[in-house]
């Protein structure tokens, strides 16, 4: 469990406040209540936490022993001192959930937005008490008549995208009816992946009469860029409170201009030559300049940004060859295949996630070969520290305001003008981010409303936010990134929002089985074949921006928060209470169809590990190959919040899971795969590099227990931006042959195919012993070798924070590999580990 601390409570005339708080059924705070100090920024859970007054709502089965913070009403106290009759001016950088606000007894406002800061005004007294009141959000939120119209709306959208669960309770329709009317992450009170834990209280700090900004407004702009002639036009502006001083260093630290400007107003025109371009971490170095602004006299210090010279374009010209358009990012004028995940919030706690946190998950994408993270619509927008983070490893940033898979009735206008505000101020916040590629309306809310009802999002229901107030403002304040109504979206009248001929696409075919505008067949001899991952290759989309497959986390991720073990059924409670997505046996199906149903634990962990990774691996593999036509894969998801069982290749501990290091190979910018040829099986070569690359291929076929039957070497020359086959094979491959590609100098990371079915393969008789061949105090380089087929090879560490180079690798008769492991504490385990085999321990000298 995580500790909480508090911060210091600083009276003056301007300082961040520091809070008690208590609790109610309603009614005002006796003089009897209890108040405990309150973490901030935070929330209710971690203030309780932090004093010993709650189980921590992710270990073992403590969901519902927690429900009362969310039904009670939650009082925040701060007292401070002040010049009696002086204006106060206060600062709210984050309130979770509905908030009312009283100053020395008088009212000062209401705040139902999440997503943006809030600022009072009120009148200082000698001795002051401000109040922050948080009822239960959504009563607050919901009338009568809106709830009653708006549960029979979610009753009959339930019906058609979930056929199969049972009716809803009625506390749970009025939930899924009330969450759109609060500006509130949606995934608060429950999704498919995270448990239904909504957040409270003061996220950010509260601040009293903060100093004006000496610097606001600041807009920094490349223009003119001329790739190739390594020139463009840096244009800088900002409001400044006197006269500043203005420096430009480039990527080097050498200083490019330091001039003084005359306030109120700064707008210079800087002429580059020789630029750094900022580049995905793939194609190049994320080359950042920066830009200094400092007013004379300003006490607080300058303000400093990053900004990263580079040309980037959504590409939808016509497709001539499939027809529809294409879709995919074109940076620095070289055309990107662009792959990565979905991000959702790092814990359900939103207001205390560590800055470090954010960073280890944007270094575990990057290192994973992601050149794309999609800030998903359900959760919140990140931190600075996130951004920050990709921008310096060179990772584009798919943007989604925060709007999730529910239709947004906004009967009074009050949601668009909040939306306004929103915007406004997420938009201004995060422009300057050269990461940042594309603002996205709204996540699954346009297609869900046409799945179920037949037609467009009309409107009243939302309509208006994604297609008018959203693109108003990202178009007044961020006109060079584009703007896209939502994803999935799609712009032809002939086909789904999700269709396969325009825009970006949710592959959700494969898991839960529905067609949902990718085609291909339409009877299936079971269930398990009805979601298995081949169905992804019947699909023909331009940009796949969501596709997963459910796995397990390791084990000791499982047995850190619960007290389940490796031997534990498939039906204990606590093993279902992790798994949110509905049936809780949804999975079993693909598991039992692609390598049989374990019954205990520890089977259906590596199991439902290799499924995921498989299919994984199957699903980017085939929409690489179709490259130009397909500009991208995200995966569902990067990570989790919370320690369950979901989407993610990253679990709540930050432990990548076997689908991780799957994608990390996938992702590669250039890669060998095998596919069904016409008569039997080809190997493409693909290349997303922004350079030609010849390739040494070594191709072999051959029993998966024996020795190689066939064997070609292959030479090919792999143009940037190209997909082709090089090689095939005519005849049928045997349900238990391995098809292996592997290149001598590793510019390609070796590949393979099999012949069948997991469970029509001896992938579990292989043994795997290790041997540490370097050690230094936080790390170890090991070298794994096989004796037999070694499936899912890997190191797994006794403690959180562990990183490998590479794991879960299939090694060949005779074999090795090197896995470097680095973050190592003192007394730290190592064990070593195939597919469906107890982990044995590894001598660490």
């Amino acid at each position: 469990a995580r500790t909480f601390t508090g911060m210091q409570s600083d009276p003056g005339s301007s300082a961040a406040l520091g809070f008690d708080l208590t609790w109610t059924s309603g009614d005002v705070p006796g003089p009897d209540a209890v108040w405990l100090p309150a973490v901030v920024p935070g929330g209710v859970h971690e203030s309780l936490l932090a004093a010993g007054l709650l189980e921590h709502p992710y270990e073992a089965e403590n969901e519902d022993a927690v429900g009362w913070v969310e039904r009670a009403t939650w009082w925040y106290r701060a007292r401070f001192e002040g010049e009696a009759g002086a204006p106060a001016i206060l600062h709210c950088a984050g309130l979770d959930g509905v908030a009312e606000l009283s100053w020395n007894g008088t009212s000062l406002g209401r705040a139902r937005n999440q997503h943006r800061p809030h600022t009072f005004r009120a009148t200082f007294a000698a001795s002051n008490e401000l109040i922050v009141r948080f009822p239960p959000p959504l009563p607050a939120v919901l009338s009568d008549a809106l709830a009653a119209r708006e549960i029979e709306v979610v009753k009959a959208r339930q019906t058609v995208v979930r056929p199969d669960d049972p009716p809803l309770p009625e506390d749970e329709l009025t939930v899924r009816a009330g969450r759109p009317q609060l500006r509130k992450a949606t995934f608060s009170w429950g999704w498919d992946f995270a448990l239904c834990l909504p957040s409270r209280g003061v996220s950010a700090p509260v601040v009293v009469n903060a100093p004006s900004p000496a610097v606001r407004d600041v807009v920094i702009r490349s223009r003119d860029i001329d790739v190739h002639a390594r020139r463009c036009t840096l244009a800088i502006s900002a409001d400044v409170s006197g006269d500043a001083r203005v420096e430009v260093r480039s990527p080097s630290g050498r200083v490019l201009l330091d001039q003084h400007v005359g306030g109120p107003r700064v707008a210079i025109e800087l002429e580059l030559r020789e630029i750094e371009l900022w580049w995905t971490h793939d194609l190049g170095d994320p080359a950042l300049y920066t830009v200094v602004i400092a007013v004379d006299g300003d006490a607080n210090g300058a303000t400093t940004l990053r900004h990263g010279i580079r040309t980037l374009e959504l590409d939808r010209s016509p497709n001539d060859v499939e027809g529809g358009r294409d879709f995919r990012f074109v940076l620095n004028g070289r055309p990107t295949f662009m792959r990565g995940a979905c991000w959702v919030p790092p814990s359900m706690l939103v207001g205390s996630v560590e800055e470090s946190t954010e960073r280890d998950l944007v270094q575990l994408a990057r290192d994973g070969g992601m050149t794309m993270l999609r800030v998903w619509g359900g959760g919140v927008y990140g931190s600075d520290t996130f951004y920050e983070a990709c921008d310096e490893l060179g990772v584009l940033v798919w943007q989604d305001f925060m709007f999730a898979c529910y239709d947004y009735p906004d009967p009074d206008g009050e949601l668009a003008r909040e939306t306004a505000l929103e915007a406004d101020h997420q938009v201004r916040r995060l422009r300057h981010h050269p990461s940042l590629a594309l603002w996205c309306g709204e996540n699954e809310v346009q297609a869900i409303h046409e799945i179920v009802n037949g037609v467009r999002l009309p409107r009243g229901r939302g309509w208006e936010l994604f297609n008018e107030v959203l693109p108003a403002v990202v178009e007044r304040l961020d006109p060079d990134r584009p703007y896209w109504p939502g994803s999935p979206w799609g712009e032809r009248d002939d086909e789904l929002l999700n269709g396969t001929h325009d825009g970006d696409r949710h592959a959700w075919e494969v898991w839960h089985g529905n067609d949902v505008g990718a085609g291909g067949p339409t009877e299936f001899a079971s269930r398990g074949e009805q979601v298995h991952w081949h169905r992804f290759d019947h699909d023909r989309g331009r940009f796949i921006s969501e596709l997963g497959i459910h796995a397990s986390p390791e084990l000791s991720t499982l047995r850190r928060w619960s007290d389940l073990s490796a031997g534990s059924s498939l039906d204990a409670p606590a093993l279902l209470h992790r798994i949110k997505d509905t049936p809780k046996d949804k999975g079993f199906a693909l598991i039992e169809h692609e390598a049989g149903l374990p019954s205990d634990l520890a089977a259906y962990v590596d199991v439902s590990m290799a499924c995921q990774a498989e299919g994984l691996k199957h699903g980017v593999e085939h929409y690489r190959r179709r490259q130009p036509h397909c500009g991208g894969t995200l995966v569902w998801q990067l990570n989790d919040s919370w320690p369950g069982l979901s989407w993610s290749v990253i679990d709540y501990d930050l432990v990548p899971k076997a689908g991780y290091y799957f994608l990390q190979r996938a992702f590669q910018p250039v890669i060998a795969t095998f596919a069904p040829g016409p008569d039997g099986l080809a190997l493409w070569v693909t290349s997303s590099a922004i350079e030609p690359v010849t390739l040494e291929l070594t191709v072999t076929l051959g029993p998966l227990d024996g020795p190689s039957l066939v064997r070609d070497d292959v030479r090919v020359r792999a143009e940037p931006w190209s997909s082709a086959p090089v090689w095939s094979y005519r005849r049928d491959v045997p349900s238990d042959w391995v098809a292996w590609v592997s290149e001598a100098a590793r510019r390609v990371p070796d590949n393979r195919r099999f012949g069948g079915r997991l469970k029509d393969l001896p992938v579990a008789d292989g043994v795997a012993t290790g041997e540490v061949i370097d050690r230094d105090e936080d790390r170890a380089l090991v070298r794994v070798s096989a004796d037999g087929y070694c499936y899912l090879t890997r190191l797994t560490a006794g403690q959180v924070g562990a990183r490998f180079s590479t794991n879960y690798v299939d090694l060949r008769p005779g074999e090795s590999c090197d896995i470097e492991v680095r973050g190592l504490r003192p007394g730290a385990d190592l064990f070593v580990a195939t597919y469906r085999t107890a982990p044995r321990p590894l001598a660490l000298p």
